[in-house]
């Protein structure tokens, strides 16, 4: 085939949907594959010139486009693809995601206010918990939920079928959808101007698990790639504590099913977990099982068989579907924003303490961030800057949900050290005011709570909770772990 010259091509471009992707890679004609997957037909190689260099400090025509790359298809990217996919006439939408199935290791529980905010229809959430059960070290048990109003719910959802659902929509809206695993990121020269190299194996061809190798330049990059996140590291935006989550997803018999149709359990204890807590939470036909620890990773799966003994009367004559286990960000990353390039989710430590909540800030966070973004671009008709970018989405954010992320952490400091601590955790959620600030903080997503004289009411409870829970608690355990405690940020000193 003759090559065809480059005006040509990008005529081409506006008349019959050609897209030109700089670089070694060439011009490749984009189309559609099933959902929304990209397909590339290699028509020209050309090296990036001057021409196809975009300047954040330069005005868009109208004859061109910038283009965003939303590396990772969860909440967090599928919200800010979506974002941008509805602002066509301005920008190019690329989303790449590993594994189209995402069936990734999660309790999978939402707020309510998600699930009006962002449009999930109802099929979306397998279960509609009301009632929670706290069990405390010593295996007292605490019904929780009496507070809720009849129209509250906790969402249970399989992330294989949420993310999906928001993959596809930003999909039907405009993004094209590259099954592939980004392997590195070459920056430009400059924050302020050039463009960003993505390189990828494209799983959409060549072997199945292989993939081809490609490579795609963006204007802006959008990191939502997960705690492990190559963006971030590309970028260098620094390292974060973690902890490590491991799930067992179990079906259980119907008769047993039952118990869990709208409650779901939360155990405490150095058993199960020396720094968070152990769940049992219902899913569409299973139970997800499941733990998780900062500061003792290697000993996962003892508390893993921990929680199952302490469930086992409630798991009897269970089928174990499906094992899993995924890194948890315990704190923001040291850079969020570094050019035109955005953490969002997990990628920028968008999960909380205490509660380990991350889908809704991972969502939140990516609709921010390309909102913002956005704003930017049709005040100014260029690229943001870094600082712009910081201005806007940073400051916004934590505004917004940083006052959260300071109380779960205290909370944790608090309650999730020793046994003592735990017990008096667990006698604190039988208060009403307790639950209901609880619930009303974790459903609408507001730190609650202006009555003082509840407050200091709480207080006092909270003193002789703690004595008590020294009288019950079972002894703690001792930990020690030397090479495990140096790899974690800040720490010399085996835990």
């Amino acid at each position: 085939m003759t090559p065809l010259p480059p005006s040509l091509v990008l005529l081409l471009g506006v008349t019959a949907s050609y897209a030109y992707v700089p670089g070694p890679s060439s011009f490749l004609r984009s189309g559609r594959v099933g959902p929304g997957r990209f397909e590339g037909t290699k028509l020209h190689q050309q090296p990036p010139t001057a021409a196809t260099q975009t300047h954040a400090t330069t005005r868009m025509t109208p004859e061109a486009k910038y283009r965003v790359a939303v590396i990772g298809g969860g909440p967090a990217g599928a919200s800010a693809a979506e974002i941008f996919a509805e602002n066509g006439d301005m920008v190019e939408t690329f989303m790449v995601e590993r594994k189209m199935d995402n069936c990734k290791p999660c309790g999978g529980a939402i707020p309510l206010c998600m699930v009006e905010e962002f449009n999930l229809p109802e099929n979306i959430v397998d279960r509609k918990v009301r009632k929670m059960k706290m069990i405390s070290p010593s295996n007292r048990e605490v019904d929780v939920g009496k507070t809720l109003l009849p129209h509250e719910y906790i969402g249970m959802t399989r992330r294989e079928v949420l993310d999906k659902f928001m993959r596809d929509r930003a999909v039907e809206k405009g993004a094209v959808a590259i099954n592939g695993l980004v392997t590195k990121v070459d920056l430009p020269e400059s924050s302020d101007s050039g463009r960003y190299v993505i390189h990828l194996k494209n799983f959409d061809k060549g072997d199945k698990g292989t993939g081809v190798s490609e490579t795609l330049e963006v204007d802006m990059i959008i990191g939502a790639d997960g705690a492990n996140s190559r963006v971030a590291k590309s970028i260098g935006a620094g390292e974060y504590n973690y902890a490590i989550a491991f799930q067992e997803r179990i079906k259980i018999p119907d008769e047993q099913m039952k118990y869990y149709e709208e409650l779901a359990e939360m155990y405490v204890g150095d058993d199960v977990s020396p720094d968070f807590y152990a769940w049992v939470f219902p899913k569409y036909d299973h139970v997800g099982v499941g733990t998780g620890t900062v500061i003792n990773r290697p000993a996962i799966k003892e508390y893993q068989k921990a929680i199952r003994d302490r469930a086992a009367e409630r798991l009897r004559g269970g089928e174990l579907l499906k094992v899993e286990a995924h890194p948890i960000p315990e704190h923001y990353r040291p850079k969020r924003v570094v050019g035109r390039v955005a953490l969002v989710g997990d990628a920028a430590g968008y999960v909380t303490k205490c509660s380990g909540e991350g889908i809704y800030f991972a969502a939140k966070s990516g609709r921010m961030a390309a909102e913002e973004i956005m704003g930017v671009m049709k005040a100014t008709g260029r690229l943001p800057t870094e600082q712009e970018i910081k201005d806007t989405y940073l400051k916004k954010y934590d505004r917004a949900y940083g006052p959260t992320y300071t109380v779960l952490d205290l909370l944790q400091k608090v309650f999730y050290t020793n046994n003592a601590a735990r017990e008096a955790f667990v006698e604190l959620c039988e208060d009403d005011y307790v639950q209901k600030v609880t619930f009303d903080s974790y459903l609408y997503k507001k730190v609650q709570g202006n009555d003082p004289l509840s407050d200091i009411g709480l207080l006092f409870k909270t003193i002789g909770s703690l004595i008590r829970g020294n009288v019950y608690a079972p002894p703690d355990k001792t930990i020690s772990n030397p090479v495990e405690s140096k790899k974690r940020l800040g720490s010399t000193v085996p835990a």
